[in-house]
């Protein structure tokens, strides 16, 4: 009786660690991405919200900004209402190209370093 038991408590142990690192742990990285997106909002930067709304930060407050939409039209807007950053995501692609241009030079440094060290001895 008491072998079944610790059968039954060893998959539910498994059961919860694939649930923990499938689902809970994913979410939390997710919401610590969102709060960390939300805090660092700037004015210039263009933003979408939950809605769909298209708009540009004029200014940032404590819990929510001011989002210009159109020529002399601003709305107020609570933080935990915007989607995403626009210019954010250009900025990570820029970063990205960056990277490869970097790895390609390191590349090439290291091939002329070898090539004369190959020519020297």
């Amino acid at each position: 009786m008491s072998g079944n038991t610790m059968t039954l408590a060893l998959y539910f142990v498994v059961f919860f660690g694939i649930m923990y690192f499938l689902m809970i742990r994913p979410q939390q990285k997710q919401q610590k991405q969102r709060q960390a997106m939300l805090s660092s909002l700037h004015v210039n930067d263009k933003v979408v919200t939950s809605g769909g709304i298209y708009g540009k930060i004029t200014k940032v407050k404590d819990k929510s900004i001011m989002l210009r939409v159109a020529d002399k039209v601003e709305i107020e807007v609570a933080k935990a209402g915007i989607g995403s950053v626009e210019n954010r995501e250009v900025t990570v692609e820029k970063d990205k190209k960056e990277d490869k241009k970097e790895d390609k030079k390191d590349k090439s440094t290291e091939t002329e370093e070898e090539q004369t060290q190959s020519s020297e001895g």
